[in-house]
């Protein structure tokens, strides 16, 4: 395959964005698609990447010269670089609302802190995860779910850039020299490296801090510490538990991710998709998958999480929940390609926990068969959107 354009869903959104805020924030993790996105679409404004030693050093020592140049705006990539910047573009976006700022990042952290609050009011914040399976359908559909599972989602792979034997190790190579070192100041990488490895064999799991800090021999502050910059590099991210006021003694722990499967699949030791076939975590990476398919739909329309799981003291649980307004969609997930009744046991006890609110119930599996019908539904995994989105 040679190198192939895949056009983003979150291409939409931006545009809408670009037309009512001056600035427009686009984060997101290293290497998911952002600066290709933002070079194609806004072609009309220069780019300027914040990690050119040269381009730094100028919009530093002549902040107002730099952002100057060109009266229409510019994109300022890697913006978490060059924080000073965002005050002056404050006042040049106060004094002429017509210049438009388009910045990326790569850092929750050292982005969001920083653009909240010199540009709030002004700017649209926007984020970009690798790509979801319905961006690279067609070609996707032809793949196996193991394959899918071990490739994961990064754009290079899709486009023919790279494979992932080689692109995972490089990214967490670069990922611990460069993000932990600037986050953090961790003393011991190779512990770093570790904790993310236990992180992975967690996917699906209650994420527990002091059982990580006991294996690991640091503070539960330290673990804790690990994890943040783990979500603010979107390494990880993390499913929040349903809770409300009810009768029922509903699990209060949220549950961890991978924001993208082929990077937990490295971090787990596969090599390939036929291990992966045999690995205990396919289970676990197949669940991961519908979870961020999900959170991806929502950032690529512009809006927050609304994801959530329920587990109450007995161990009913179900896998994901929608919440729309009041109302919910719940969500079992199966990586068996053969239906079975059991599967329907969380679906059914939920009742007793969201009553009345609930619209649907699916079972979204690997297997062929599907029933839209039922009062539970049965859904392959290649056509969630046709469900879980509308």
């Amino acid at each position: 395959m040679g190198d192939v354009f895949i056009n983003r869903s979150l291409v939409k959104t931006a545009r809408e964005a670009f037309k009512y805020f001056p600035v427009l924030t686009i984060t997101g993790p290293r290497q998911s698609g952002k600066t290709t996105m933002i070079k194609s679409e806004f072609t009309h404004l220069p780019y300027f990447s914040m990690e050119d030693i040269d381009i730094r050093r100028f919009a530093m020592n002549d902040p107002r010269g730099f952002l100057n140049q060109h009266p229409k705006g510019m994109i300022l990539d890697e913006v978490q670089n060059t924080p000073e910047l965002l005050s002056y573009i404050q006042g040049l976006v106060d004094e002429d609302s017509s210049k438009r700022y388009i910045l990326s990042g790569s850092s929750q952290f050292s982005v969001i802190k920083q653009i909240t609050q010199s540009l709030a009011g002004r700017t649209a914040m926007l984020e970009l995860l690798p790509l979801s399976y319905q961006e690279i359908k067609s070609e996707a559909d032809k793949k196996s779910l193991d394959n899918i599972l071990y490739s994961g989602f990064y754009p290079a792979i899709y486009a023919g850039k790279n494979i992932p034997k080689l692109l995972y190790p490089s990214y967490t190579k670069t990922y611990l020299e460069r993000d932990v070192r600037d986050l953090l100041n961790v003393k011991d990488i190779m512990l770093f490296q570790k904790f993310m490895r236990l992180c992975a064999g967690r996917i699906g799991s209650l994420f527990v801090a002091s059982d990580l800090a006991s294996e690991l021999g640091v503070t539960v502050n330290t673990i804790k510490s690990w994890l943040s910059v783990l979500q603010a590099s979107y390494i990880i991210t993390m499913l929040p538990p349903w809770l409300e006021n009810t009768t029922k003694r509903l699990v209060k722990t949220p549950k961890l991710y991978f924001c993208d499967t082929g990077l937990a699949s490295y971090l787990l030791d596969i090599e390939n998709e036929k291990l992966l076939m045999r690995d205990k975590m396919r289970g676990h990476l197949f669940e991961n998958f519908i979870i961020t398919e999900a959170l991806k739909f929502r950032y690529n329309q512009g809006k927050e999480s609304n994801l959530y799981f329920v587990r109450d003291s007995n161990g009913n649980e179900v896998d994901l929940i929608l919440k729309h307004g009041d109302s919910f969609k719940c969500i079992e997930v199966k990586s068996s390609q053969t239906y079975n009744s059991e599967f329907e046991k969380g679906l059914k006890s939920v009742d007793s926990i969201l009553g009345d609110r609930i619209t649907d119930k699916a079972i979204i599996y690997a297997g062929d068969y599907e029933n839209t019908e039922g009062k539970i539904k049965l859904i392959n995994y290649k056509n969630i959107s046709d469900w879980i989105f509308n």
